[in-house]
């Protein structure tokens, strides 16, 4: 780390609500799983309320400069079933989010399945079950989409713990999805909630490997021609003593949600810090 980088994060470092996003009106304690438009000027998240019982996809907008109170995206359930981590395609004409709403054909199903939103003029298209491929009756989550639509997620691995995986898009269709190679997934750690750069040039994500700062930490990842680089943790002022999960980097920034336990309820906030992934080759 250079020392302008350095003096940076300890700057922002000083005090832990340092980084906050808009305090009261996006982070209440109980927010998680941030995106945003390519333009800056819609956003989308997970109301948490902390309890984690009901989780609903909120959205608000920036007018003239300022965010506007958030409200429930049309989409969200609201049959007591819980959605969460939404996130823009690259070109912000779609997201896609994972809900455990019944599906039809598969009403056994309990866990989470991905799903596609279209948004044109600013209006949200129906729903898209993204397919049997992709999804399956384990738990898929924590999604993010490349530009060429390959959606890199999490679910379980041969050890029981998350690892990541990859679906690509063939003649428009999702194909059975691929679990990320070593040195990426560990195989005994958890790795989770993956961020994946437009052109796939590089991957953030948690594990909860030892070393780390805290429960988890934010990890990154570069493709290259042999393939993806070994891990290395982003360091300070991203990764405390807390969990840090759900990354979503946007322009020369980094969005994060920070998690602390208190009693039975989670404390949940987002953070933004300046954010260079070239630091890290």
């Amino acid at each position: 780390m250079n020392i302008s980088a350095l003096l940076l994060a300890t700057a922002i470092a000083a005090s832990p609500n340092d980084g906050m996003f808009e305090p009261g009106l996006v982070s209440d304690n109980g927010v998680f799983g941030f995106t945003l438009s390519p333009d800056g000027q819609h956003a989308l998240w997970v109301q948490s309320g902390g309890a984690r019982t009901r989780l609903v996809i909120v959205e608000s907008h920036k007018v003239d400069g300022k965010w506007q109170k958030p409200a429930p995206v049309p989409f969200s359930a609201t049959d007591g079933s819980r959605d969460i981590d939404p996130a823009f395609a690259p070109d912000g004409k779609s997201i896609i989010f994972q809900s455990n709403r019944p599906v039809p054909d598969k009403p056994a199903r309990k866990g989470f399945d991905i799903y596609s939103v279209a948004l044109q003029d600013g209006r949200w298209g129906p729903l898209v079950h993204l397919g049997h491929d992709i999804n399956s009756d384990e738990s898929e989550s924590s999604g993010s989409i490349a530009a060429d639509g390959t959606i890199y997620f999490m679910k379980n691995g041969a050890e029981g713990k998350s690892d990541l995986w990859r679906s690509r898009r063939v003649e428009g269709r999702y194909v059975a999805p691929e679990r990320m190679p070593e040195p990426v997934n560990t195989g005994p750690w958890r790795e989770s909630n993956p961020y994946i750069a437009a052109d796939q040039s590089y991957l953030l994500y948690f594990s909860d490997v030892p070393g780390g700062a805290g429960d988890m930490d934010l990890y990154i990842s570069f493709n290259g021609k042999d393939g993806w680089s070994t891990p290395k943790n982003i360091g300070a002022p991203y990764n405390t003593a807390q969990a840090e999960f759900t990354p979503f980097a946007h322009g020369k920034r980094l969005y994060l949600a920070r998690q602390a336990k208190e009693g039975e309820r989670f404390i949940e906030n987002i953070y933004s810090y300046p954010f260079d992934p070239s630091r890290y080759r």
